[in-house]
């Protein structure tokens, strides 16, 4: 899924892969349905498109699963609301996902945001 979906932007595969009535719980708030899951993609590429995700540590628990994604790219465009910097990011983030006849139904991460903003110089880093 986060092989097709993210690291190649194969959108046409989400239809495949993600339940209809798909749910997920992000920094950006809750965001409902395959379309919008699409856009959300389509503007996280749009800012980062050479954003590459590498998936560790699964846990499953009947239909939940909790893995890491080790998330790495450069910040080359405007598609997140503020200007690109140019600056590269690696990133780690916990990740908790329930599934329904092997489609993704409902999704919770914080996506490593905080530390994506550091590293690109959005926010400052914390002091010391």
């Amino acid at each position: 899924m986060f092989d097709e979906i993210i690291n190649k932007g194969q959108l046409d595969v989400v239809d495949e892969l993600v339940a209809a009535d798909f749910l997920d719980h992000g920094p950006m708030g809750d965001i409902p349905g395959r379309e919008a899951f699409k856009t959300m993609v389509a503007q996280w590429r749009s800012a980062v498109p050479d954003v590459h995700c590498e998936l560790d540590n699964f846990i499953v628990d009947g239909e939940d699963i909790a893995w890491v994604v080790r998330t790495t790219g450069t910040h080359t465009g405007d598609g997140l609301g503020f200007p690109a910097t140019g600056k590269s990011f690696e990133t780690l983030s916990a990740n908790i996902g329930r599934f329904r006849d092997g489609k993704a139904v409902e999704h919770w991460a914080e996506q490593g945001m905080f530390p994506f903003l550091v590293q690109i110089g959005i926010i400052p880093a914390p002091q010391q």
